[in-house]
């Protein structure tokens, strides 16, 4: 009977054991299935980044190369407006909506970590699963993305910044379509002679050099004359430095009299891009990110050319722009979002990305020879001498907001709406209060 009696099932236990099982399965498929971060499924992610269409199917690239190898994983590339990316990824991640993965400018990094939703990535780097190990990246690029040793994105690639110039509009007023080659070759690309070629260029009706006030811009001219606006503690020193001051002086006055052209003056709807490409304007300052779009453009001829200098030398360091891919803490995906970030950034990664008609230079000096091969343009070279003598700004990009401030003021220096004077002054009284500010918190 004993035995009889264990093999007894109540049928009442059993519904209620049904029960439970399908309430704990639904519950199961309804948190699977819900996910703030735009990726649904394991194996599934998301990932956002800016770029005009030629650098979109540049990104586009790498992850191709990533799910030919891991067929399980689906990525999808959601490309967002430049001008409002900042904005937009910050409100995502602050509710928790963000993609899983997404391009991160180095001028905001610090801002979207405070948030505390991007994801460490130091012991993911140093692991086996990773493709890239953190000490093959050039140690000048982490710039913000790095916090002692917690690192918060790999440097997707560098963007040493230079000029492009326009053979077409330079012969149609009159000089050598590569006028500024001869110069720089012959030692003499510095202030002087590049106003007397914007001179020309304007006196013919076409605009010279497009003058931006982003910091990209502003510090190759400061430290095209040996100036600096911070000192090596992070402090502003502008106020107290005559070579900065003077930079900024010659680049007012060459607006003002119209040998330069500033970009917020320009028609509406055009950037300095599209003039260039409209064959409108002689040089633009830009990293590589151009020119995949300008060689796509047959009617277009261009080529590089270090920026001119004010000290005696050939060259002076320049800023170089890096963007950092991250990845949220709220992704569902977080491991395999981490996996494919390193093969992004890898050399394997950032060969299917830069090869032929690529956006940018290499993080890795084992990638350098994709830029060295290039045969459009002709001096491709320069942007591995710009790079190796250039660093990336760390002073004002660490202090959340301080760049937008900066470029502000500068927008209104170039409108007339304040003299040079007024702006440095301005400037510098703005700094000091928010650093700080930083540093109190």
């Amino acid at each position: 009977m004993k035995g009889k009696a264990n093999k007894f099932v109540n049928p009442f236990v059993v519904i209620i054991f049904v029960v439970l099982l399908l309430s704990a399965c639904s519950s199961d498929s309804s948190s699977s299935s819900s996910n703030n971060s735009g990726s649904s499924e394991e194996g599934e992610l998301t990932m956002t980044a800016w770029g005009n269409p030629a650098e979109i199917k540049v990104y586009q690239k790498a992850i191709d190369a990533y799910q030919e190898v891991n067929p399980d994983v689906s990525i999808k590339l959601i490309p967002g407006p430049g001008d409002t990316y900042k904005q937009k990824l910050l409100t995502q991640l602050q509710g928790s909506q963000s993609p899983d993965l997404f391009y991160v400018g180095g001028e905001y990094m610090s801002q979207l970590i405070e948030t505390g939703r991007v994801a460490e990535l130091s012991e993911f780097l140093g692991s086996e699963e990773s493709y890239v190990k953190p000490d093959e990246f050039a140690d000048g690029l982490w710039g913000a993305a790095k916090k002692g040793e917690e690192i918060y994105g790999a440097p997707v690639d560098s963007n040493p910044v230079l000029l492009y110039y326009n053979k077409k509009v330079l012969e149609e007023a009159g000089l050598d379509p590569n006028e500024p080659q001869k110069l720089y070759e012959a030692g003499e690309w510095n202030w002087d002679n590049f106003v007397k070629v914007n001179k020309q260029v304007a006196e013919s009706g076409k605009y010279g050099y497009v003058a931006e006030s982003g910091y990209l811009h502003m510090f190759n001219w400061v430290w095209s004359n040996g100036g600096q606006m911070y000192d090596e503690e992070g402090n502003i020193m502008l106020q107290d430095n005559e070579k900065a001051e003077e930079a900024i002086a010659y680049l007012n006055e060459n607006v003002t009299n119209g040998n330069f052209k500033y970009a917020g003056s320009l028609p509406e709807g055009q950037g300095p891009d599209a003039m260039f490409m409209s064959n409108q304007t002689a040089f633009v300052g830009a990293g590589r990110w151009y020119t995949p779009m300008f060689r796509e453009n047959e009617s277009l001829e261009f080529d590089y050319i270090p920026w001119p200098t004010n000290t005696g030398n050939k060259l002076e360091p320049v800023t170089i722009g890096t963007a950092y891919l991250s990845a949220t803490t709220d992704s569902d995906n977080l491991e395999e979002a981490k996996k494919f970030l390193s093969f992004y950034t890898s050399e394997e990664g950032q060969r299917a990305r830069l090869e032929g008609n690529g956006n940018a230079v290499p993080s890795i000096s084992s990638v350098d020879d994709i830029i060295e091969g290039a045969e459009v343009p002709e001096h491709a070279s320069y942007l591995i001498d710009t790079r190796d003598i250039g660093k990336v700004e760390t002073h004002q990009s660490i202090i959340p907001g301080l760049e937008s401030e900066v470029t502000s003021i500068f927008d209104l220096m170039f409108l007339g709406e304040n003299t040079p004077e007024a702006a440095i002054a301005e400037i510098t009284e703005k700094a000091e209060t928010m650093i700080q500010d930083y540093r109190n918190q």
